[in-house]
């Protein structure tokens, strides 16, 4: 009887040696899991960059170069960031038709998931500014009124007070923001294409970039309303005050003219 109580286990026994199966399992997800992600997302980037390189080998490396380097027919591609090519590929502006002194917004040829691999393989050449999220781009929540004031102080210059563009020197231009996804505003302004600034986030904060899609949106949608009737370009009393001296002046002056000779006239008579 002694030999049997000696051997007989202690009630916690049990309980301890469950504690430390889970611990021990624990452990081991701990230790393997994380890494099997990891290797997962490695592997997702990996085929990402290659199915990238495909599509950057058939339509750009003929004027971007085989490796990114540029040519004398397009700039280097190293550094520019995944978010300069979603930009630049999600707004049709690349591949462009053919070199000028501004390559136009036209119909997109790529999918949105093709878009991503060609951005992963550019990212791959060099660091450089990363596609934003939805929360990054996302109006809800912004100041509009501040938008408006940063709109007009960095932006109005060229792209007009309301978004609606303007002519620039040779040829070159500020396009309109009208109907812009507000992510494509956000990367512009995170990478500076063509002939716009960069605006990054040491320079210009997430919020203030908000505020600013947020003003783009508001005067831009259709509940925007324009007091004076024809907002004629949204420039305000300068091309108000132009059509007014223009086509008031030219119809005061074609009525003295017909006063004058009605005048003349009756005299005659």
């Amino acid at each position: 009887m002694k030999k049997l109580s000696a051997r007989r286990r202690h009630p916690l026994a049990a309980v301890v040696v469950l504690l430390l199966a889970l611990a021990a399992t624990g452990g081991l997800y701990a230790a393997f899991a994380p890494a099997g992600t990891a290797k997962a997302d490695e592997t997702a980037q990996s085929l990402a960059i290659e199915e990238g390189k495909k599509l950057y080998t058939v339509g750009c490396a003929s004027c971007h170069g085989t490796g990114g380097q540029g040519t004398s027919d397009g700039p280097s591609l190293v550094g520019v960031g995944s978010a300069a090519v979603d930009f630049q590929v999600g707004t049709g502006r690349m591949p462009a038709q053919q070199p000028g002194a501004q390559v136009p917004r036209k119909k997109v040829i790529y999918s949105q998931a093709e878009i991503d691999q060609l951005a992963a393989y550019v990212a791959s050449l060099g660091a450089g500014p990363i596609k934003p999220t939805e929360g990054q781009y996302s109006p809800d929540g912004a100041d509009v009124a501040k938008g408006g004031e940063l709109f007009r102080t960095n932006c109005a210059q060229c792209h007009n007070f309301t978004g609606e563009g303007g002519a620039l020197t040779y040829g070159k231009y500020a396009p309109s923001l009208e109907d812009v996804d507000p992510k494509h505003l956000y990367e512009a302004m995170q990478t500076g294409p063509q002939n716009m600034p960069s605006f990054p986030d040491t320079t210009m904060p997430e919020k203030e970039k908000k505020d600013i899609i947020a003003y783009v949106q508001a005067v831009n949608s259709d509940q925007s309303e324009s007091p004076g009737g024809l907002k004629l370009g949204g420039l305000g009393p300068v091309s108000e005050g132009l059509f007014a001296w223009v086509f008031g002046l030219g119809a005061l002056i074609a009525v003295a003219i017909w006063v004058a000779a009605h005048t003349a006239k009756a005299k005659k008579s």
